[in-house]
């Protein structure tokens, strides 16, 4: 049985989890969530009322969270890129640094975008300039990180890096990393070069106009 994906191309978390499906070769079927697609909007809702992207089924198993659909696809769809490395020390950093990109780099951008979509008497801008703080102090962090390195862990493409490609991919869209910091913006390219989230940005390029602070006319 083919893993059902629930979830929407332009999404950040569903590019994280989709670059592990695409790195391995792991067939899929799309169960995009969108006003087009009425019925898988209701399915949706009804397996995960949180109703947060992404989510997959297979077979009888669900599994909500992208990390956590990278870390199952480790499990029961093993290919050639291990993205969770076998030696446990790494494994720790690996994690590590997910939550690192996920926590301090998506959520703080996540603030900026959602917080355009408020009525503007709602908004809160003491909010989304701590946002602003917190993404300027990521990205010099993880400069000096990044500096000599080639990925985020160890030698190997892995789980911190699904996790940084859409962060910094949407991050600099919405508080652009300064050019001071070229370690970072060295790694960005190369993410964006990496063949399984180059397919998932080209995907999701469609949906640019939907981005509410206005795409840039690149990547």
């Amino acid at each position: 049985m083919t893993i059902e994906f629930y979830g929407h191309p332009f999404s950040s978390y569903c590019m994280k989890a989709l670059i592990a499906f695409y790195e391995n070769g792991i067939p899929f079927e799309w169960r995009v969530v969108s006003p087009e697609h009425p019925e898988n909007g209701a399915a949706w809702a009804a397996k995960w009322p949180l109703k947060k992207f992404p989510i997959i089924v297979d077979g009888d198993t669900q599994v909500m969270e992208a990390t956590s659909i990278v870390e199952y696809l480790a499990v029961a769809h093993p290919g050639p890129v291990k993205l969770i490395p076998a030696d446990p020390r790494a494994a720790v950093e690996v994690r590590m640094f997910d939550r690192i990109f996920d926590n301090y780099v998506m959520t703080p951008q996540g603030k900026c975008v959602f917080d355009v979509l408020r009525p503007a008497e709602n908004r809160d801008p003491a909010g989304v300039a701590d946002a602003k703080t917190m993404l300027e102090t990521s990205y010099a962090w993880l400069d000096r990180h990044m500096a000599g390195r080639e990925w985020a862990v160890g030698d190997a493409f892995s789980l911190a890096d699904c996790a940084a490609a859409p962060s910094l991919f949407y991050a600099d869209w919405t508080h652009a990393i300064p050019e001071r910091f070229t370690s970072l913006i060295a790694y960005r390219r190369r993410l964006l070069a990496r063949p399984s989230f180059a397919r998932a940005v080209d995907e999701a390029r469609p949906y640019r106009p939907f981005f509410p602070l206005g795409a840039p006319d690149r990547d």
